[in-house]
């Protein structure tokens, strides 16, 4: 058998004398709650810091009143008008000028990459002299809008080959009056969200003549931006491009020929619709190169654009291409300059292209402008090994034609201490000691 447990007896039997107490009393003394004479205290020594006696802050802020005070009477201010500083609310560390902050906090941080372009009235008027004389109307969504509704009305179908992917149908009341209504918001549209009718236009059918009951004409720059991140998001490049080039394009060179200058949301607008690179290029870019009219102010902004994003190499090669095949004006050389200097790995056809577009001036007796001197030294620093040993002889001969006093003699220099890509071999003697320079 095993030994007896030996019976628990408690503190309070114990101290009475009475060693045998009944087993209902023990438990009952051991699960009654006993309060103890201990007391714990917890010194914070943070909880002086934390508040201020009454009495102490209002013999603080005497004590620098009168320092204030002091200091006016000494330097000879006190009387004198002066800007207030700003007062400080207790306990917001915030003054009140900062509570008036606005709250385009994005609009801020993206103004680090919009600057202020200053161009030549000079160097403008040289670029006019090699502007198309004729230059094409230019078409607006409502232009094509409008054609379509007498094409309607009258019953005569023409073929168009770059409108005729215009949907038109009969439009309910309903619907005309509610797109209706959502014109004046796009007018006076400032920040915050946008109506949701107005987000499914790029997923309807006829989303060309819904866009025109909008009158994009009237959209504030705000509002425009907002809808080129809505279309280039939602429609594939072919209805983009015509976003681009319908709404869009005018919609630049009116602010640019207003106000010598682009409005701040619509040069991110144009940021934002390289993100469909294709109808950029398509929709923007290569119909103001064929217009023949691009002023240099339109050419530097939308310049400015390029060399900031990124853009896939065989888009931009299909444009250089593109430019180097059209009718020069001066545009085309900074568009030219700006998709060189990425420093793309081109094709020999794209490379081939560039040449013979500068080729082409070698009989032309006009007094060509800096802007195209500068192109030519570009694409001479990037790809002068990418060229032939008779396109180096044949650029050699294009600058005994045309010569400009301080780029020239660089061009020159690059081409003679160059290798072509027909040349098997050693670099030529002396090559090795010029440094190819990189602006």
């Amino acid at each position: 058998m095993g030994k007896a447990k030996k019976t628990k007896v408690s503190k309070s039997a114990a101290e009475g004398g009475d060693r045998y107490v009944p087993l209902a009393d023990q438990i009952l003394d051991d699960k009654s709650v006993k309060s103890t004479s201990r007391v714990k205290v917890r010194n914070r020594k943070d909880r002086d810091d934390e508040y201020v006696d009454d009495k102490l802050s209002k013999r603080i802020l005497e004590q620098a009143r009168q320092q204030q005070e002091e200091l006016q009477e000494e330097h000879g201010a006190k009387g004198k008008s002066k800007k207030p500083a700003p007062r400080t609310t207790l306990g917001t560390g915030k003054s009140e000028d900062d509570s008036e902050s606005s709250g385009d906090e994005d609009v801020e941080d993206d103004d680090e990459v919009y600057e202020s372009i200053e161009v030549n009235e000079e160097d403008e008027k040289a670029l006019q002299m090699f502007m198309s004389k004729d230059p094409p109307v230019r078409r607006t969504l409502a232009d094509i809008i409008m054609e379509k509704i007498t094409e309607k009305q009258t019953e005569i179908r023409t073929q168009m080959s770059d409108n005729a992917s215009v949907q038109m149908q009969e439009l309910d009341d309903r619907v005309v009056n509610m797109y209706k209504s959502v014109r004046p918001i796009l007018q006076r549209y400032r920040s915050g969200k946008l109506p949701k009718a107005f987000k499914i236009i790029p997923n309807l059918r006829n989303w060309e003549q819904i866009l025109y009951l909008t009158e994009p004409d009237s959209w504030s720059a705000a509002a425009m931006y907002q809808a080129t991140r809505i279309f280039a998001s939602n429609l594939n490049a072919k209805m983009a491009q015509r976003f681009f080039n319908l709404v869009l394009l005018p919609r630049i060179r009116d602010d640019i020929a207003e106000y010598k200058r682009l409005n701040f949301h619509l040069y991110m607008a144009v940021r934002k619709s390289l993100f469909k690179p294709a109808a950029f290029f398509k929709g923007i870019l290569l119909p103001l190169c064929e217009a023949g009219n691009c002023t240099l102010r339109e050419a530097v902004i939308l310049a400015s654009v390029l060399a900031k994003c990124s853009i896939p190499m065989l888009h931009s090669a299909a444009a250089i291409l593109k430019i180097a095949e059209m009718d020069y004006n001066g545009a085309n050389s900074i568009f030219l300059k700006t998709l060189l200097d990425k420093k793309y790995a081109l094709p020999y056809r794209v490379v081939d292209a560039v040449v013979f577009h500068f080729l082409g001036f070698q009989r032309d007796k006009r007094e060509l402008p800096v802007l195209w001197h500068q192109a030519l030294l570009t694409f001479v620093q990037r790809y002068k090994e990418d060229i032939s040993s008779e396109q180096k002889e044949a650029l050699m001969e294009l600058l005994r034609a045309h010569t400009h006093e301080l780029i020239t003699p660089e061009i020159r220099r690059e081409l003679v201490h160059s290798k072509c890509r027909d040349v098997e071999g050693e670099m030529p003697q002396g090559s090795g000691v010029m440094e190819e320079e990189d602006d």
